[in-house]
């Protein structure tokens, strides 16, 4: 049933709505789950909504401030029953607003693009979106000195130094949460114990998600990404920056289905952040 717009009053949404906005997205069919709202909930990120009369979430879109210049928009979601409303406008009209002075970045749904477009949106890019019901295992050739070891607490700036070289921005509080969110996070050393590469993965409620993965090349992205699978049962998500034509064709032989290709759309800049061509998978379509 189709509400009026009367009934609804926008929020900037907190901690006590991480269940409405949970519920929120499975009214779409996302799979938010508690620790990924939690992740959005965290210091200098924001997430604005509209909520009915009865204190229902009823629209959401979630603004990232990373450390410098940079944003990242997510969770642009409103409900079937409050669409034609304006409210995904007005949504997305406060998080532009809140990062006024930050390019800001978004990867499009269809439905969402036309009106992006007209807030001013251009496309930049694009992430190629795989998923995997079963993942094959493939005889990858070891690569000598290096080795693959599991993150420890020290390493943690060496870490926010490869990935803010990797996505163009340094992003320390939101890898510091995303670390702890994690299910599993390795670094790959060279032979001086120097980390060059790292992978995270995170299990949400449908997929386990496989990002960030940065590496100096495509063949030890593919051995993270090897270890970061290998043991996992059930289902398996990756979402891959353009560009990364080798890595993809090995996601392709290992039992991924590249399903969609979504755009990478900006405002307040014309292009991406300068990367160093080393981010072989994001972190999620959220965050970048």
């Amino acid at each position: 049933m189709k509400r009026s717009k009367k009934s609804v009053e926008l929020f900037e949404l907190d901690v006590m709505d991480a269940r409405g906005l949970i519920e929120l997205s499975a009214s779409v069919g996302w799979d938010y789950d508690e620790a990924e709202v939690a992740t959005l909930l965290s210091s200098s990120f924001k997430i604005y909504g509209h909520k009915n009369s009865e204190g229902q979430v009823v629209s959401s879109a979630a603004i990232i401030h990373y450390d410098r210049r940079l944003a990242s928009i997510g969770m642009v979601i409103v409900h079937s029953d409050y669409r034609g409303l304006g409210l995904g406008k007005e949504v997305m009209q406060k998080c532009i607003e809140s990062g006024r002075d930050r390019s800001i970045l978004l990867i499009a749904t269809p439905d969402g693009q036309p009106l992006y477009e007209k807030l001013g949106f251009t496309v930049v890019d694009s992430v190629h979106k795989y998923l995997c019901d079963k993942y094959n295992p493939t005889n990858l050739k070891k690569i000598s000195g290096i080795s693959i070891e599991a993150f420890k607490d020290e390493e943690l700036e060496d870490i926010l130094e490869l990935d803010g070289a990797a996505f163009g921005e340094k992003r320390s509080i939101f890898l510091r949460n995303r670390l702890q969110q994690s299910y599993q996070c390795i670094v790959v050393k060279d032979e001086n114990s120097r980390i060059i590469g790292f992978g995270l993965s995170v299990l949400g409620s449908v997929n386990m998600i496989l990002g960030p993965v940065v590496a100096p090349d495509h063949r030890i992205a593919e051995l993270i990404i090897d270890r970061l699978a290998s043991k996992h049962q059930g289902k398996l998500r990756v979402d891959v920056p353009s560009g990364q034509e080798k890595l993809m064709a090995f996601l392709e032989q290992s039992g991924f289905v590249k399903v969609s290709n979504p755009p990478v759309m900006a405002i307040h800049t014309k292009e991406m952040p300068y990367r160093n061509d080393t981010l072989y998978t994001i972190a999620s379509q959220a965050y970048g």
